[in-house]
């Protein structure tokens, strides 16, 4: 038996939110249904794609290259169709955007993909800085768009932004460790553990002001701007890390195991999204690429 388009769809609702409720939530089905999709993928690919647990579910690493894979195969469907419903496809044009670099490394690559395929005469140029430099060159008119982390978006008056994405913060820790035994870690462990910070898109600015407003104050042991660096220090025992959970994987390069937990506390949500200058009249690439973000990854919210 092939597996089918629809298990494609619940395998990956599974995936992206944890729990088979969750999933059969958004998709509006019964959970029987998605449970008995998810087995029957597994039977069909004769691999083990989760991990069965008191909290849910997660992604074994054979599940996690499944996972890509099936992205690619829903999103080349979704290029199908809209390749017939979008008549003017073929259009020239020109879109100048700009990224920052932890959203260039997790979400800008699939939409990027996504709009070459759907509007291969427009020609398009990015340009990888942190935030507040997109800022300036969108308030200035250099740039048509840009994707980014909008929580600490600064000039909420000059510019407009459609979020596409929301993560919660979760903390990191290696196999084994003590904190992993908890369901939900306690912000006040955290202080007196190594902490591992990256530093790029004002992660480590948000960090410290909730490891604060929790009552922990940070015991950072190392810095870096590479996530992969993140990744290979927790696992290998060097220390734990606060991290949105957009960028977690579950294991580093090197094939070592990282955990995962809530912490306790209300945490805000690290939100992705696409921003553009308030009252720009966007040409119709830009129109496109908004439209397509927010098409890939949900229902979006104008702020």
């Amino acid at each position: 038996m092939s597996f089918t388009f629809r298990q494609l769809r619940y395998f990956v609702a599974v995936a992206e939110g944890g729990t088979v409720s969750g999933a059969a939530q958004i998709l509006s089905v019964s959970q029987s249904a998605v449970t008995e999709a998810v087995k029957d993928l597994e039977f069909d690919l004769g691999v083990q794609l989760f991990e069965r647990h008191r909290r849910g579910l997660s992604l074994t690493h054979k599940g996690q290259l499944f996972h890509r894979h099936a992205l690619k195969i829903l999103g080349a469907v979704s290029d199908a169709r809209q390749s017939f419903a979008e008549e003017t496809r073929s259009e020239p044009g020109h879109l100048n955007f700009g990224v920052t670099s932890l959203v260039a490394g997790y979400v800008l690559s699939e939409i990027l993909a996504r709009y070459r395929r759907a509007f291969p005469a427009v020609e398009t140029r990015a340009i990888e800085d942190n935030g507040d430099y997109l800022e300036h060159l969108l308030i200035g008119g250099e740039l048509d768009v840009a994707v980014m982390v909008i929580s600490n978006l600064r000039d909420g008056v000059a510019l407009q932004s459609q979020v596409f994405e929301r993560s919660p913060y979760q903390l990191w820790m290696p196999s084994g460790h003590p904190l992993a035994a908890n369901d939900v870690v306690e912000a006040a462990s955290i202080g007196r553990e190594p902490l591992i910070m990256l530093t790029v898109d004002e992660i480590e600015e948000n960090t410290g002001r909730l490891l604060s407003a929790l009552g922990a104050k940070p015991n950072v042991a190392f810095r870096t701007r590479s996530v992969e660096a993140v990744r290979s220090l927790v696992a290998t025992g060097a220390g734990i890390a606060l991290l949105p959970d957009l960028v977690y994987r579950r294991w580093s390069l090197e094939g070592d195991r990282i955990e995962s937990r809530p912490v306790s506390g209300d945490l805000p949500m690290v939100e992705v999204g696409v921003v553009w200058r308030r009252g720009s009249v966007l040409g119709r690439a830009a129109s496109d690429f908004i439209a397509m973000a927010g098409a890939d990854h949900g229902p979006a919210r104008p702020r």
